[in-house]
């Protein structure tokens, strides 16, 4: 193996390194596919659907409750990101229309690898998604046309 590659960690890795590379490799590709926040949002939300049913399925077979935190998104600090400017009134269809496929099918895949050779915990991985979320509404809050919906995700260097 060479020094800059690395394997998705084995199921006996904390999940805090499971966590780590999963984001580090989220991050890696969108910023290399210059993805567009639109698309991320699309496969970010499948994963937060996908991970919250199979965790609800759990709770409710074992008679228990989900925490409200992992039930709904991170609350915004700002009142602005609330009301994303005029977002639904864009031809959603139109939009749909103009997304990148193959690069959601990459994103995807990336996601659903590393969760499934790693056995990240479903709670760990659904904060995880919360926390693209709640980055992608920042984004999507400064969002005034629909082109902007194709501007590229940008993340800080903190993320």
């Amino acid at each position: 193996m060479s020094e800059g590659e690395r394997n998705v960690p084995g199921t006996e890795a904390s999940s805090n390194d499971k966590l780590l590379f999963l984001r580090e490799n989220m991050v890696h590709l969108t910023n290399q596919l210059s993805m567009p926040i639109i698309e991320v949002a699309l496969v970010v939300s499948k994963y937060i659907r996908v991970v919250l049913d199979s965790l609800q399925k759990a709770a409710t077979e074992e008679g228990e409750e989900l925490p409200k935190i992992l039930l709904n998104p991170l609350p915004s600090d700002s009142p602005q990101s609330e009301t994303i400017s005029g977002i639904d009134s864009f031809p959603l269809e139109k939009l749909i229309e103009r997304v990148d496929q193959d690069r959601m099918d990459i994103l995807d895949t990336l996601i659903r690898t590393i969760l499934n050779e790693s056995q990240l915990e479903f709670v760990s991985a659904l904060q995880e998604f919360r926390n693209w979320e709640f980055e992608i509404r920042k984004q999507l809050s400064e969002v005034s046309t629909p082109g902007g919906l194709f501007s590229p995700l940008s993340l800080d260097d903190d993320f």
